[in-house]
């Protein structure tokens, strides 16, 4: 176990924040989680691997591709506990590599796919084909297997810019999207991901969830992954001014990383086909107070209150399609899962830099 104190404390917390009888669920249980080596990937298999023992977890195994990079601690997850399996793989040939080995499994997390808009815009048809074929073979394959639950990873952009008054956004919101533009590939690529995990559970009966994940942030992103919270993190990392590429006053809600992987497992653990948004509900709050959180927050950890710059982004399309507002309704959540987020932004902030104080980096 990773001796950052955030780390130990954080996984203690999403340990407390299931209830009895989620923990029983997951006895015996084999889990397959796609896209391990990414940002949530960290969490998921640090406190699949971590809690194994206590939680009676059989096996759990990671799958990727390594498209963008393998980090170290998935190799050292692997190599430090006997119960987690890597395998370096192309989710869209999943029917066709080590699928015996595969086959025995309980639950299933779909997270494979490209989720920075600045690398997905880099390779826009491998984040449809993850998230189209490589749903689908994983689907076709598990189909007829008796799973007891199958979460997709779908995305807060399936409502793309919503019009105010669908702010907080509930599921119901059918979206205001972009089908052609650089936002496409990901956006619509999750749009019918949903409806093929619809379309399955209706056919073939499956346990199948998907969330909608909004504005996650927290240990586990790589410093180069171009999205807000980290690039503000990095730059007080490197002691370097806080740089906005918008004029700052789109908004969001940010959840931290523990926040939402409780979350995403209670959806896991639901059985009737559901879809829920997963995320904190306030403060919604601009770009711009954002950056002035991070700087305090810099302050207090780094001794060091940069300056908040504007400067155009170098990527022309950065913010063609960009959504003005991001704020999920929970209430669904809220009802169905028990969930109840409590991590504010600012307290999150300042676990997530004292976190990249204590490890150095995130390796």
């Amino acid at each position: 176990m990773s001796n950052n104190t955030i780390y130990q404390t954080d996984l203690q917390y999403m340990f407390q924040n299931l209830d009895s009888s989620e923990k029983a669920k997951l006895k015996n249980a084999s889990i397959l989680i796609t896209g391990c080596a990414g940002f949530l990937g960290y969490y998921f298999m640090s406190f699949l691997s971590e809690y194994s023992e206590q939680l009676g977890i059989k096996r759990v195994i990671g799958i990727d591709n390594f498209k963008l990079g393998k980090p170290k601690w998935v190799t050292e997850l692997s190599q430090s506990n006997p119960r987690v399996e890597l395998h370096s793989a192309d989710v869209t040939q999943f029917t066709s590599f080590h699928a015996k080995q595969m086959g025995d499994v309980d639950f299933i997390i779909h997270m494979a796919s490209i989720a920075s808009p600045t690398f997905y815009r880099m390779y826009p048809l491998e984040t449809v084909d993850a998230n189209v074929w490589g749903l689908r073979s994983l689907l076709d394959y598990y189909r007829d297997k008796d799973i007891k639950g199958f979460l997709f990873f779908s995305s807060s952009e399936v409502y793309g810019d919503p019009f105010p008054n669908y702010i907080p956004t509930p599921e119901d919101y059918r979206g205001n999207v972009a089908m052609i533009g650089p936002r496409a590939c990901y956006d619509e690529a999750k749009r019918f991901g949903e409806t093929l995990c619809y379309l399955y559970a209706e056919k073939f009966r499956m346990p199948i969830s998907i969330v909608r994940p909004f504005n996650n942030y927290g240990p586990g992103m790589r410093l180069h992954d171009k999205r807000v919270p980290v690039d503000f993190a990095k730059a007080l990392v490197e002691k370097k001014s806080i740089v906005m590429h918008s004029d700052g006053t789109p908004t969001r809600t940010f959840c931290y990383v523990t926040d939402a992987i409780i979350g995403y497992l209670k959806a896991l653990l639901y059985e009737p086909f559901d879809y829920f948004n997963i995320g904190m509900e306030q403060p919604e709050i601009s770009i711009k107070q954002l950056a002035q959180i991070y700087k305090e927050a810099g302050s207090a950890i780094y001794h060091f209150s940069p300056s908040i710059e504007f400067k155009e982004s170098e990527e022309k399309s950065y913010l063609t399609h960009n959504p003005s507002r991001r704020c999920p309704d929970i209430t669904k959540a809220k009802t169905l899962l028990y969930y109840s987020p409590a991590i504010s932004v600012t307290e999150g902030v300042h676990r997530f830099l004292t976190f990249l104080k204590e490890e150095g980096n995130i390796h």
